[in-house]
């Protein structure tokens, strides 16, 4: 199966995805250094920060940001590295190799999992770190609520990137179905309204059982996607 994978990254290029995800993860870390230290969240003229940070908490903020850009990202790898490889045919190539699909597909499924969890892991802990060397030398706009010691930031920081990028074998589920790669790319927007959107002062962002139950939902649609595979016609 590794080797399947490290075929997949070779076989896609991932070099070039590499080297969005760092400007990603660049680019958002300047934000949200700017929004903490640098003002651009303040009203021009009380010099109070007022909509940048809905939650006036940085944690839930950063988790917010990331989680959304990491949805779309995951989004357009499984459109590359799957629907767009039925569109394009070069997975009747892939199907004529002596092994099942399903170990085909499963590996694919997991090139773009482990590639983008590792990624919005890297990505959060460069955020929260310089978060935290600004605050030695600048002060915050607002609270610094985590705390880079504790052993249940880690935890927190895994679990919640591994539920991203599961969610998004919901929008695979529905693109392979609907034989398009730009399904996969929509989608991945609608799962970012359900997570992340409010209405009025209700948000699923912050529901203890909601997550758990979408990462639920999200393995059945990875095993759906997958059931079947041996004799699904190729698009």
């Amino acid at each position: 199966m590794l080797k399947l994978i490290k075929l997949e990254w070779k076989k896609n290029r991932i070099g070039k995805y590499m080297r969005n995800a760092v400007l990603l993860a660049l680019f958002l870390c300047v934000f949200v250094f700017a929004l903490a230290f640098l003002g651009i969240a303040n009203d021009p003229e009380s010099g109070v920060p007022d909509a940048a940070l809905e939650t006036g908490m940085l944690f839930s903020s950063i988790e917010m940001l990331t989680s959304i850009s990491f949805l779309v990202f995951t989004g357009v790898m499984l459109s590359s590295f799957i629907v767009g490889a039925y569109q394009n045919k070069t997975m009747n190539l892939m199907f004529s190799y002596p092994m099942k699909r399903q170990k085909i597909l499963i590996s694919q499924m997991l090139a773009v999992w482990i590639f983008n969890f590792g990624a919005l892991v890297v990505t959060k802990l460069m955020i929260y770190g310089c978060v935290l060397v600004g605050s030695c030398f600048m002060t915050a706009a607002f609270p610094i609520d985590f705390d880079m010691v504790s052993v249940e930031f880690y935890v927190q920081v895994l679990v919640k990137s591994g539920m991203v990028v599961t969610m998004e074998f919901i929008a695979l589920f529905v693109g392979l179905k609907m034989k398009s790669s730009k399904a996969v790319i929509v989608f991945s927007f609608l799962l970012i309204v359900l997570t992340q959107a409010n209405v009025g002062d209700f948000t699923l962002r912050d529901q203890v059982v909601f997550p758990v139950v979408l990462m639920g939902v999200s393995l059945v649609f990875a095993f759906l996607s997958v059931m079947g595979v041996e004799k699904r016609d190729l698009m």
